[in-house]
This record gives C-alpha cells, sequence and structure tokens, in this order.
C-alpha cells in the first residue's frame, strides 16, 4: 500500500494543469521552514546533504545510511507532505539499487531519483561526467522500479529526469517529446541549465521543479556575513536574530507542547 505521501504526490502529477515546485531542504530545520511556508512538496538535495553533514562536496561521498536517515528524518515531520529524495547512483550495482530503494520507502521517501553516471559520480552541473553503458542504467532503472510497477504491461520510471538541459528549446523538446509521462526539472542557479522560474518551467512543459540551493546558498551566505561580522567586531549582529521561543517555534514548539498537555504530563504547564 502507498504511503499517504506518495498517494498525494500522484494526485498532484495526474493534474496536467499545474507543476509541482519542490524547495531543496537538507535537515529538519531547513524542511521545517519549507513547510511553514505551505509548499507542497519538498525535495531532500543530496548536494546539500553532503555539505550539511559531511561538510564535503557532492562527489559520490556520502553513504546510503546518511542519506536514509536525513530523508527518514525530513519525511516524518509531516508525513502527509510528499519529500523527493535524491538517491545518487543507487548506490552500488543492482542489488544496492534495490536495498536502496526500500530502505527508502521504509524511511517515508515519497518518490527517488537515480543518475546514470558512473559510482565516482558528481554533481550533475558540474563537467566532465562519465554515463555508464546503456545497459547497466536500464538495470537500475528495474531494480529500482520493481516494487511499483511490477504489475504494469511496461516497466519504466514515473517521472523523467533529464539532467543539465541547456536551452528552453531543449527542455520544451524533450517535455513534448516525453509526454504524457511528468518530466522534472533541476533549477540550479548557476548551473548548465537556464534559469527558469516556476511558472517558465511550467509553460515549457515541466510538472516538477526541484530548486537544490533553496535553503544551501542563503545559508551560507547569510553565516559567512554573520561570521565575518563577529570576528571584526566581537559582537553578533542583532538584525533579524530570533528569539529563543521564536526560533524553537519554527521548529514544532507548539506541537510538542500540546502532545505534552494531552499526555496529562503537564511538564510545560507554566509555559517556556
Amino acid at each position: 500500500m502507498a504511503s499517504p505521501a506518495a498517494s498525494k504526490l500522484r494526485e498532484l502529477l495526474a493534474d496536467e494543469s499545474k507543476i509541482v515546485a519542490c524547495p531543496g531542504v537538507y535537515d529538519g530545520l531547513s524542511a521545517r521552514v519549507a513547510l511553514q511556508a505551505g509548499f507542497d512538496a519538498l525535495y531532500m538535495t543530496g548536494a546539500g546533504t553532503t555539505a550539511s553533514r559531511l561538510g564535503q562536496a557532492d562527489l559520490g561521498v556520502i553513504t546510503l545510511n546518511e542519506m536514509c536517515e536525513t530523508a527518514g528524518m525530513i519525511a516524518n515531520l509531516d508525513r502527509c507532505t510528499p519529500v523527493i529524495a535524491d538517491a545518487d547512483t543507487g548506490f552500488g550495482g543492482s542489488l544496492m539499487v534495490h536495498r536502496t530503494v526500500l530502505q527508502y520507502i521504509r524511511a517515508g521517501v515519497a518518490a527517488l531519483h537515480l543518475e546514470d553516471q558512473v559510482l565516482a559520480k558528481r554533481c550533475g552541473h558540474l563537467r566532465n561526467k562519465q554515463l555508464v553503458p546503456e545497459p547497466e542504467f536500464l538495470s537500475r532503472i528495474k531494480a529500482a522500479s520493481i516494487k511499483r510497477l511490477k504489475s504494469a504491461v511496461e516497466l519504466g520510471a514515473d517521472v523523467a529526469f533529464l539532467e543539465g538541459v541547456r536551452s528552453k528549446e531543449e527542455a520544451r523538446r524533450v517535455c513534448q517529446d516525453l509526454h504524457p509521462v511528468p518530466v522534472l526539472f533541476n533549477a540550479v542557479a548557476g548551473g548548465l541549465s537556464p534559469d527558469l522560474s516556476i511558472e517558465e518551467a511550467q509553460k515549457l512543459g515541466f510538472r516538477l521543479i526541484i530548486f537544490p540551493g533553496f535553503a544551501l546558498g542563503p545559508t551560507i551566505a547569510a553565516l559567512t556575513t554573520a561570521a565575518k561580522h563577529l570576528k571584526e567586531t566581537g559582537s553578533l549582529e542583532v538584525t533579524g536574530e530570533l528569539s529563543p521561543q521564536a526560533l524553537f517555534t519554527v521548529v514544532g514548539l507548539h506541537e510538542a507542547l500540546a502532545i505534552d498537555a494531552a499526555s496529562g504530563a503537564g511538564l510545560f504547564q507554566d509555559g517556556v
């Protein structure tokens, strides 16, 4: 039986008049902010997760367990909001791809994407990528799809994701050629693809758009500015500073207090 989040994502994709926009998140805080903004779905970015958890570049260094743990935490913040998760190359051959899909499903992920790079993969918007032979990639898709598509007459993925589209015309042609299969656009600022707004992507025919840098870019910029200010002045810049209560409200304070009150424990009945 499909999870509520997976069922909701299928319903969203079934409406060809709409596009599903997914901000890229990589931890609990970025996910909470995106959820409170009211997005219909979230995207767990592998680049952001690698940078956040490991402090390293998106060069295939993160493991299945690290990615799956993060994906599960994000997916369970709101089990009715679909999370689309980066699964890199599936972390190995066909058996490992099968295990990856099972682990992601158990974690509560609504959808995932697999790449056709060799195992020493890199960010899709970097150059000089090496692709695996077609038979190997097709075996990956088969291994990843068998759980949800075993009853289908024709084996295939649910969504097409062509990385690094170079022009709007190429993007339009891809969407037309693959219709009615939903096509995903990866909106990477400064990447190989043209910069598209949600509306522009929809007009070209895309049904899904992900923004991997939604949280990562602004976070790095803000932290860099704050670190420079603290180093140079010896004090924090108070502009925009959240109080502890305001910060905790972003990450579920009221939900936690409601659970405590409903349980009768009364640990926080006098407030926090």
